[in-house]
């Protein structure tokens, strides 16, 4: 480990104001929250335990590195999920939480050179900034281990123009993987998801760029009132103008218990409790029978419907259609074609339309007597 050149993943310095800051209360003993979004590297997948994963790891490094604090810890990560998914649960999961620091994951999950991911990246980074309490905010950038692919190339100019610190693993784990210097199956199994001493690397690439914040925020002392909601004192860079149209902001996602149909004929509302983040196919509507409909009025430009791929098939097969229009619907389809598992699958079918309410309707056309699940609706993404 020692030949691994950990520095290197900090790939752009930015204003870490926020982050000294939360340190600096940090160390004058006050409680904070430290939370973690993203896919499925974030959730701790093909970790042996959920503490061996890096997000815990670099929870366990503020714990120890601030002993009078008391530090919570929150992963918001779901497996399979992009900064679309993102950016609609943030006030619910991880805002909700007030996190003094946040941890931003999607460079494997979003796709590279898509402007739709690099608003919807955007937006998710503007929404955590915008925060009244004015969290420190850090990306992480992980990376393909069989090509070195990720979307670092439309997620780091987003860094860059919000002054962010942005941590990539590219330089510091894939180069040594491309030079062989470093044995690929040992730190991934399917050259993407971080063993246990892969999840290691990641975070101890996160947390050598924290030993050096914490030594600023120590050489200025420790501060319980600097920073925070109100604070008259800050100075943090104003949010500049944005690289898109940044209209994700705005979306919110809604489940059963938050938005009522119009029309529901066959489906059935899930009750069932959900457990934690992750357990994500829960407080949806359920249908398997051809001819099941169901409706929502809901606000805004950008709409998406969110319903499961399963792996388990056959499965039944919906058309979605928008303010009406039944000739041009959109085809969505349970089965998934991967065999990971089942996938929280989103569907865009309106992008940066007209303002104001829209109908949607879903309505299952294709099923079988063999059909092994049914279609399982999670949610719409509206604003």
């Amino acid at each position: 480990m020692n030949e691994i050149r950990f520095q290197d993943g900090l790939v752009n310095v930015g204003d870490d104001s926020r982050i000294v800051k939360c340190m600096r209360r940090a160390l004058a003993g006050e409680k904070l929250t430290v939370a973690f979004l993203g896919g499925s590297i974030t959730q701790g997948s093909l970790a042996s335990t959920p503490q061996n994963c890096y997000a815990y790891r670099t929870y366990h490094w503020w714990e120890e590195s601030f002993p009078k604090a008391e530090v919570f810890y929150w992963n918001a990560g779901i497996g399979g999920t992009t900064s679309h998914l993102g950016v609609a649960r943030l006030e619910e999961e991880v805002l909700s939480q007030k996190p003094d620091f946040i941890v931003v994951e999607f460079s494997v999950n979003d796709e590279d050179v898509n402007p739709h991911f690099e608003e919807t990246y955007e937006s998710l980074v503007r929404r955590i900034l915008e925060a009244p309490w004015k969290p420190a905010l850090l990306l992480v950038h992980n990376v393909r281990y069989d090509d070195g692919g990720n979307a670092e190339l439309i997620h780091r100019p987003v860094g860059e123009r919000y002054h962010l610190p942005c941590i990539s693993l590219k330089p510091v784990l894939y180069s040594k993987v491309a030079e062989g210097q470093l044995e690929k199956r040992s730190i991934t199994p399917d050259d993407l998801h971080p063993n246990d001493l892969g999840h290691e690397l990641v975070a101890k690439t996160i947390t050598t760029y924290l030993d050096g914040e914490r030594k600023k925020a120590i050489a200025l002392g420790a501060d319980a009132n600097c920073g925070g909601e109100g604070d008259q004192e800050d100075h943090f860079l104003p949010l500049p103008i944005p690289l898109t149209k940044s209209s994700y902001e705005r979306v919110n996602r809604y489940r059963n218990y938050q938005i009522e149909p119009t029309e529901c004929q066959g489906f059935t509302a899930d009750g069932t409790p959900q457990t934690c983040i992750s357990d994500c196919f829960k407080r949806g509507y359920a249908a398997k029978e051809k001819g099941a409909k169901i409706a929502f009025r809901v606000k805004g430009e950008n709409i998406a419907i969110q319903y499961r791929k399963t792996v388990r098939k056959p499965a039944p097969i919906a058309m979605a259609y928008l303010d009406g229009d039944r000739k041009n619907g959109t085809v969505l389809d349970a089965n998934f074609t991967e065999t990971w598992g089942d996938c929280l699958y989103l569907e865009t079918i309106l992008e940066h339309g007209a303002p104001g309410e829209h109908l949607v309707e879903i309505e299952i056309t294709e099923t079988s007597e063999k059909d092994a699940e049914c279609f399982y609706l999670v949610s719409i993404i509206a604003g």
